[in-house]
């Protein structure tokens, strides 16, 4: 009778013991997200904050409004994000103007998506992605306008031209057209759509989404006079998501990134929300 209970007295100890100890990460309990665990160094635990302009402009993003998930853009970092195991509510936008997208230092986002092209010189301060659309760069003006049946880079050459400042349409216009006074450069695609409005320039170098968008819906009369090629002086736009410089969260964001290009997700976004090229003839 001892033994016994000395063995049911041991027992209930062993129980109550096991009650009172932690729960082992590595056990049996239901697995959570990467973005539950805090797997990922992001600025909130748990939390995922992208940047974006403000505004933020068709067919990027519809409505002014990222966090609807409408518009090219706000839904491929909503995809990211999906691949990196944060929910939508899981996901935070803050506005961030181009130019602190592209600065060097402390950022105020995990990532930030806002047609942000890829370059050497933009690298040495910031981290990059992979490319989630390469894009070419194009050529809009008004009917009436003196370039607005430009077959060649040759017809643009005296015209004056807008873009926006610190942007790929900025300097692949000037390397490709090579035109005979400086391009006027504005703060944003708003502006340099407004001054191709007011007739400060002649035509506007703007990316193809772009062009096609406000060609469409947005400038009465607007006329796209074609794409600027895409060869070693005037390449193909690739569009990265910008994180700081050394951040650990590069690797699996660029992860992501190649995740929704291989499994499809990124061509089904692009059929979606950007309008087909057709009807853009490149300009030699």
């Amino acid at each position: 009778m001892r033994t016994v209970r000395i063995l049911a007295l041991a027992a209930a100890s062993a129980l109550a013991l096991a009650a009172c100890a932690p729960v082992d990460e590595g056990s049996d309990a239901p697995a959570s997200s990467s973005a539950a665990e805090g797997a990922l160094d992001t600025l909130t635990d748990g939390v995922l904050t992208i940047g974006t302009s403000d505004p933020a402009y068709e067919p990027w993003v519809v409505g002014n409004d990222p966090s609807s998930g409408e518009g090219f853009e706000a839904a491929v970092a909503y995809a990211v994000a999906q691949q990196l195991g944060y929910d939508a509510d899981q996901v935070e936008w803050v506005p961030v103007t181009f130019d602190q997208i592209i600065a060097p230092g402390a950022k105020s986002f995990d990532f930030a998506i806002n047609q942000v092209s890829i370059s050497p010189e933009r690298a040495e301060n910031l981290d990059f992605s992979s490319s989630y659309y390469d894009t070419a760069q194009a050529v809009v003006t008004l009917e009436g306008s003196s370039v607005a049946g430009a077959t060649s880079l040759a017809e643009l050459k005296d015209a004056k031209l807008g873009a926006m400042v610190g942007t790929t349409s900025l300097t692949v216009a000037q390397d490709a057209i090579d035109p005979s006074t400086d391009i006027q450069v504005f703060n944003d695609n708003d502006q340099v759509k407004q001054a191709l409005q007011a007739g400060l320039v002649d035509a506007i170098v703007v990316d193809l989404p772009t062009a096609l968008y406000i060609t469409a819906a947005e400038l009465d009369g607007g006329v796209l006079v074609g794409q600027l090629p895409a060869d070693d002086a005037a390449g193909a736009d690739q569009l990265g998501l910008v994180l700081d410089k050394g951040s650990s969260l590069t690797q699996p964001v660029t992860e992501a990134v190649d995740a929704l290009r291989e499994d499809g997700t990124l061509a089904d976004l692009e059929s979606q929300w950007l309008t087909d090229a057709a009807g853009a003839p490149v300009l030699q």
